[in-house]
């Protein structure tokens, strides 16, 4: 059954977020797309990937790159699955894909001072609901660290 996971982010940026989230899902061996809703954002996260730490890589690639289907994580703005992943993840309010159930888990990161992104994670919590998902609720606490709510 498909996880989906709806991480919550208050005075916090996808630029912080999303690369630790990255990380421990390659530590598990999963293979990862990442869906944006514009060429622009995807392009913008991709040199960010690239440049965040100092003392990291990850490996990844966007979906025109011609060995996007060899990378671990890939960048894309459709709802193709060009590497086979098993995780997908949905960033600024990129609509839930309509083979949700082929992935494990899904993680949508949204914008919780956007009321526009807000009231779209909510449509897709009840989607998600309705398509029998096991749905979770993620917040940060005070130091950062991502607590499940319910």
């Amino acid at each position: 059954m498909t996880e989906v996971l709806f991480y919550h982010l208050q005075d916090m940026t996808l630029e912080n977020v999303l690369p630790p989230l990255l990380e421990k899902s390659l530590e598990r061996g999963w293979r990862v797309v990442v869906q944006s809703t514009s060429h622009e954002r995807a392009d913008a996260l991709d040199a960010h990937l690239w440049t965040y730490r100092d003392d990291s890589f990850l490996p990844h690639a966007t979906w025109r790159a011609g060995d996007a289907q060899d990378q671990p994580i890939v960048l894309a703005v459709e709802e193709s699955n060009p590497n086979r992943a098993n995780v997908r993840f949905l960033v600024d309010s990129a609509p839930l894909p309509a083979d949700s159930g082929a992935y494990d888990r899904v993680v949508l990161v949204f914008n919780g001072d956007d009321g526009d992104a807000l009231a779209a994670a909510r449509g897709a919590w009840t989607d998600c609901k309705t398509r029998g998902f096991e749905v979770t609720y993620w917040q940060a606490d005070e130091r950062g660290r991502w607590q499940r709510r319910d």
